[in-house]
């Protein structure tokens, strides 16, 4: 027997577990690509349908291609009544990730053959799911305010019309841009705890249902997607800009973790983050609410003393789950239905690498290093 203990990675960090051409994350530049596309480039000329086909198939459609795509999304969008009944029992006292985890299991008793797995089968799957979340999603955040369910709009785009579903109003141009800049920007990142859990349950071949649903689960935790609904809470307990460098310099000295900053990939710059703080401050030249001009002005001041004091130093800089909570809060989205939104997006990076992996699929089974005792003896229970 061997008695020499191994190297541990603690949390998996730096082992590499597959190969993939889906994307890359450069975390010592600030870098990602989407299957060899800058984010920036995708981010500025292309939209969340033709970035969710890319991730698919390999490669940008061609306009024909594009409309087969876009077609099926609008066709797909709406859900079953049953789920829908199920969200609003749920939706007013759950947390809007349960109802999702919940919601997006039951669709797979709408699916005759959940169990094919071949390609075209598997993208058709993943298809209808990228369809059916955001609406999903916006019906989540309508029964919570208990509000009546909209029904999609074939007539917008994917991420308008889910921001039209959850607000009840079409957005305009700049609030288009906003949500679909988020819905591209949350679309895939490589094999985060998510995505491996994601792969993790389809390496056994369980059905992308399952899949999915096993993603859902581990997008909750605050350390994944729950990150932005936390960054949003210490912004509001910041309060005022002024009290801003005060609260910081106060956490920093009790050790407390400052949510949105910090990355286990990026030692620099978060180059979705930068994008959104782009964002975020046209937002501010656009006459915003009092609240909302509060949120983007701790925000700023809040980036400014970290990067002073952590980014160069410590490589503790800005990622994008900091601004993400301001600029929902721009577009009205109250901040429990932050990560909900991740899903909906993340759902193309997620189906994308359920079609990569199942090329060469073997189950995931890692190993761990036992420090218990051995050969224990049994003492019977009227004994112990």
């Amino acid at each position: 027997m061997n008695t020499a203990k191994p190297t541990i990675n603690y949390g998996l960090e730096g082992i590499y577990v597959d190969e993939s051409s889906i994307s890359k994350v450069d975390g010592q530049n600030g870098k990602l690509w989407y299957r060899g596309y800058s984010i920036e480039n995708l981010a500025e000329q292309s939209n969340f349908e033709e970035v969710s086909y890319l991730l698919l198939y390999g490669k940008l459609p061609t306009k024909n291609e594009y409309d087969d795509f876009t077609g099926k999304l609008k066709d797909r969008r709406d859900i079953p009544k049953e789920v829908r009944d199920v969200i609003k029992v749920m939706a007013p006292t759950s947390h809007p990730m349960d109802v999702m985890r919940t919601a997006a299991s039951m669709l797979v008793m709408y699916d005759k053959d959940p169990n094919n797995r071949n390609l075209d089968a598997t993208i058709d799957k993943v298809i209808t799911l990228i369809a059916k979340l955001p609406t999903i999603a916006a019906a989540t955040g309508r029964f919570r305010e208990k509000k009546e369910y909209i029904p999609p709009d074939k007539s917008l785009g994917h991420s308008v019309n889910f921001l039209y579903m959850i607000n009840g109003k079409r957005p305009n141009e700049f609030e288009s841009k906003l949500i679909d800049l988020m819905f591209i920007l949350h679309a895939e990142h490589s094999t985060n705890a998510s995505t491996f859990s994601v792969l993790v349950t389809a390496s056994t071949l369980a059905d992308v249902y399952a899949a999915t649903t096993s993603g859902i689960g581990t997008l909750k935790g605050p350390l994944h997607g729950g990150a932005d609904e936390a960054a949003l809470k210490m912004i509001n307990a910041i309060g005022s800009p002024d009290n801003t460098e005060k609260y910081i310099e106060e956490a920093l000295e009790g050790k407390q973790r400052i949510m949105g900053f910090g990355h286990r990939v990026y030692k620099t710059y978060d180059p979705r983050a930068k994008l959104v703080r782009s964002y975020l401050e046209e937002s501010l030249e656009k006459e915003p609410s009092d609240e909302i001009k509060r949120h983007l002005q701790i925000a700023l001041r809040a980036e400014k003393l970290m990067i002073d004091k952590l980014g160069k130093s410590k490589g503790i800089w800005p990622n994008i789950d900091f601004f993400a909570g301001p600029l929902y809060r721009v577009l009205g989205i109250e901040s429990e239905m932050f990560t909900p939104i991740f899903v909906a997006s993340r759902m193309a990076g997620w189906g994308s690498h359920i079609v990569e992996y199942w090329n060469n699929n073997k189950i995931v089974r890692p190993v761990e290093w036992y420090i218990g005792s051995l050969d224990l003896p049994y003492v019977p229970i009227n004994k112990r």
